[in-house]
């Protein structure tokens, strides 16, 4: 029992590790956009400053203990903006119809992998560690 604990906690840490790293894109990737957003559409920049204040906290609740809560939180907002950013490039949102169709920008391709990449690493990290939980 020992020994699968040690190993989960191992994966839990790799998982936690690539989640941070997600979220660090992910905040970045909003900061980069975000002087254009302000001059654009100012609701869609208290979003984009949204995302990056809370990708900010989930970094440091997921550096300091990491409970199964906080990868779970790093997905939801990881597939929020991702779903945001699908609604944005094919509907478009109320004054911001400029990117309907706009897929192949370079920023909208890296948003585009950070948000599956830290969704998929935060399911996984949620998984892990809830089976930590239950071998407690």
């Amino acid at each position: 029992m020992t020994k699968n604990r040690e190993q989960l906690r191992g994966l839990l840490n790799t998982r936690r590790f690539a989640t941070t790293i997600g979220l660090a894109g992910l905040a970045a990737v909003h900061v980069m956009d975000l002087p254009g957003k302000w001059a654009e559409t100012q609701y869609l920049a208290f979003g984009y400053i949204g995302v990056i204040v809370l990708s900010g906290l989930l970094i440091e609740r997921l550096l300091q203990a990491g409970r199964p809560a906080d990868y779970l939180i790093s997905a939801g907002l990881s597939l929020a903006v991702l779903a945001g950013f699908i609604v944005n490039r094919t509907v478009g949102m109320p004054g911001a119809m400029d990117d309907i169709g706009n897929w192949f920008e370079p920023l909208a391709l890296l948003s585009l992998f950070v948000e599956a990449f830290t969704a998929y690493q935060a399911v996984e990290g949620y998984r892990i560690a809830k089976r930590l939980v239950a071998l407690a």
